[in-house]
């Protein structure tokens, strides 16, 4: 096993990020282990974040693995007094989980499918911002990412669940961002843009993965945002344009890769 180095720049952080067993979740989850922070990694079921954590510790870092169904309020709810009790705050959340839900006619979208895809992508969001809140604002440098993605304009037709629940959770953590101008915290939006992934793949089933930019391509973004000197607040970042900024050199299909969804 690696040791994390005595200079890591989120070395002693407490991140959590949701939906970390695969996808950018995970990648970002191993990313914020190797930078020195222990990560509580959540999923629906601890089976499948357990290779993530034996990587973890193969690179050093540390982990705690939650059972957590975005679905389940109750259990969201109970978060925050759980971190409380070993912690006594947070300095990183990760709000990555969600669902791609139907992709039809707003007319022919299930009253199920509509609010399963809200629930899960919105709401489940908000009772983390309520729960998670206090605990951020006991960190010297809370810092809060969320993921959204180009859907969010309307602009796609039969995207219209997860629009609408894109839609909400960026007005929600603006106004959450606005809030917290006088705290330590600050919060922020990722736009991943196309990045290979299980629900791009269910999206787009004819789609040349190989020529997306992968999950672990993300991570520098998420580590800038997630810093302590970090002072972007209530912004959403498309990764696209900041790579382009930062030259990463990554080669893809632009035909593809640029597109927002």
């Amino acid at each position: 096993m690696t040791e994390i180095s005595q200079d890591a720049p989120l070395r002693g952080r407490i991140a959590l990020v949701t939906g970390a067993s695969r996808g950018i979740g995970r990648a970002v989850a191993l990313g914020l282990a190797k930078a020195g922070a222990h990560v509580v990694i959540t999923a629906r079921t601890v089976g499948a974040l357990e290779s993530l954590d034996d990587e973890i510790q193969a690179a050093g870092g540390a982990a705690t693995l939650l059972q957590l169904d975005l679905k389940k309020g109750d259990r969201i709810d109970q978060l925050g007094p759980t971190l409380f009790q070993r912690w006594q705050h947070l300095d990183i959340l990760v709000g990555n989980a969600g669902i791609l839900g139907p992709l039809s006619p707003l007319g022919h979208t299930t009253e199920d499918g509509f609010l399963s895809t809200i629930d899960t992508n919105l709401n489940a969001n908000w009772r983390l911002i309520r729960t998670l809140d206090p605990l951020l604002k006991r960190s010297d440098a809370g810092r809060a990412i969320f993921v959204t993605s180009g859907a969010a304009s309307g602009k796609y037709a039969y995207w219209g669940a997860y629009s609408a629940s894109k839609a909400g959770l960026e007005a929600l953590v603006k106004t959450w961002a606005e809030e917290l101008t006088n705290t330590p915290v600050r919060a922020n939006l990722i736009n991943p843009g196309a990045t290979r992934t299980h629900m791009r793949a269910k999206a787009f089933p004819g789609e040349d993965a190989a020529l997306l930019p992968a999950p672990e391509d993300l991570v520098p973004l998420f580590l800038e945002l997630a810093s302590p000197h970090c002072k972007r607040n209530g912004e959403v970042i498309n990764f696209r344009d900041w790579r382009g900024s930062h030259h990463a050199g990554i080669h893809t299909d632009t035909s593809i890769a640029n597109a927002d969804v």
